[in-house]
């Protein structure tokens, strides 16, 4: 008797997979990481079934999402797997994970995709940017000779802004600039110094990608009348994030939200697609 449906999301060189019991509880998700998408999916399907006890005769459904699906042309260990719209999971798993009815959702990933999702079942594309975790990396890997993300965090933990950033305090003597608050950002890497540190210039790439992706939802945000923006991606891991977008909470009037989980919300929408 099916028991599970398995959502499965395959990046370029991740696979995330997550699953719902008959009472659709949600199983605590996984990813893997490997050299080609096959090995990823095959590698994560095995590991999440093995971890949680999972017969393959258990499982009704298998929905998959995301740029490598496509390399799946035939069964999944002899079950036949669903292709579902990216950005329909996008939507539906922000909601999900946020409790809202209404919101903008922002995938960062390598590069930035926004959505407007409503009441689950209404998702639109609205558009995106380049900038996003490929920027991070690519610029980190130029400026600072590094590509891994936990060592270029953890280099940007003592970074300073006021050696990259050149803010409404450097440009204006007024402490309120027409509403704007002082500390506020003119120009990302607009006041690059001599004597800017390594850990400053990876803060700064890192303040630089989450301003974009944030103002362009705080756009999308105001023209659809609503404050609710809920941010899912890889990025969210990053523990810088919770600085940047309180800054822009308070800035704009807005709500980001983290929620857990963030890092799986399309999975989550797959999977959530076929209940």
């Amino acid at each position: 008797m099916a028991k599970y449906v398995i959502g499965i999301d395959v990046g370029g060189s991740t696979t995330k997979i997550v699953g719902f019991d008959e009472n659709h509880k949600l199983i605590n998700p996984i990813f893997v990481r490997a050299t080609d998408q096959i090995t990823s999916i095959y590698g994560a399907f095995g590991k999440f079934t093995s971890e949680n006890n999972i017969e393959l005769d258990e499982i009704g459904r298998v929905m998959m999402t995301g740029v490598g699906s496509t390399f799946i042309t035939k069964p999944l260990y002899g079950l036949k797997c669903e292709c579902v719209p990216e950005f329909e999971c996008v939507g539906r798993g922000g909601l999900y994970l946020s409790e809202f009815k209404e919101a903008i959702v922002v995938s960062l990933g390598t590069g930035t995709a926004l959505v407007h999702a409503k009441n689950d079942s209404d998702v639109k594309y609205l558009g995106g940017t380049g900038v996003g975790g490929g920027t991070l990396m690519g610029l980190s890997k130029q400026l600072l000779n590094m590509d891994d993300i936990d060592h270029i965090v953890e280099l940007a933990r003592t970074g300073d802004l006021n050696n990259v950033d050149l803010r409404i305090k450097d440009i204006s003597k007024k402490s309120d600039f027409g509403g704007l608050p002082a500390t506020m950002t003119a120009s990302n890497f607009g006041k690059i110094s001599d004597i800017a540190t390594r850990e400053d210039i990876a803060l700064g790439i890192i303040n630089m990608v989450f301003e974009v992706a944030g103002m362009m939802a705080v756009f999308a945000a105001r023209n659809h009348g609503i404050r609710d923006i809920v941010l899912t991606g890889n990025l969210t891991r990053v523990p810088q994030i919770k600085e940047v977008f309180d800054t822009l909470n308070s800035m704009f009037n807005v709500n980001f939200t983290i929620p857990q989980y963030a890092q799986f919300s399309t999975v989550i929408g797959a999977a959530l697609s076929a209940l």
